[in-house]
């Protein structure tokens, strides 16, 4: 009898051993996905454009791309200039610009990406904000803060005396090397006089 007991427990512990190994290997199995919350996101580079650009329109911006797989899924803009200077393919998400930019008219747009469910106008992710810069040209030529400057210098004044000073700007993006250095130059009366390059 002591045996037929002995032999029961050991079933038993047996029998309970692989049934917590059957829970573990079923929490630990990588098709249980139910407890998982998917990480959406936007994904795009900062977007930019030449301005001036001689090519006929529309000319490509850059893509807004969400990680929402939908295959209802649409993208959309908005803001001051959207659906207007600028317009999104709703799939591909690809950005145009419908118009030259210039831009000593103005430097950047502000606009908002959505993606939603075309079946349902519901949001698939939340709205994000991005903007479009415009790359300078140098395309400006540097004019004068006014038509004319007045000077005058004593006669018999030594060498070098400063006689007056002169202001010309350049509307090009100063960052850019080169774009809106102002350089000065005297031609008529050169034999009398010279400017440097502050005017």
């Amino acid at each position: 009898m002591s045996h037929l007991v002995l032999l029961f427990s050991l079933f038993l512990a047996l029998a309970f051993a692989d049934g917590e190994s059957q829970k573990t290997t079923q929490s630990l199995c990588p098709n249980d996905v139910s407890h998982k919350r998917q990480k959406r996101d936007w994904i795009w580079n900062q977007m930019h454009i030449k301005e001036e650009i001689d090519t006929p329109l529309p000319h490509h911006v850059g893509k807004i791309t969400s990680s929402v797989r939908n295959n209802n899924a649409k993208y959309i803009i908005e803001g001051e200039y959207a659906n207007t200077i600028f317009k999104v393919e709703e799939t591909s998400g690809d950005v145009y610009a419908f118009e030259r930019l210039d831009r000593e008219k103005k430097a950047e747009y502000e606009l908002t990406a959505l993606i939603i469910d075309r079946t349902n106008n519901r949001s698939l992710e939340r709205p994000s904000k991005f903007i479009i810069k415009v790359y300078d040209i140098n395309d400006n030529a540097p004019v004068f803060v006014q038509k004319v400057f007045n000077g005058s210098v004593p006669e018999m004044s030594p060498v070098g005396t400063s006689v007056t000073k002169v202001t010309a700007v350049d509307a090009d993006d100063p960052t850019v090397s080169g774009h809106a250095t102002v350089t000065y130059e005297v031609t008529t009366g050169g034999e009398y006089f010279t400017i440097d390059d502050s005017g």
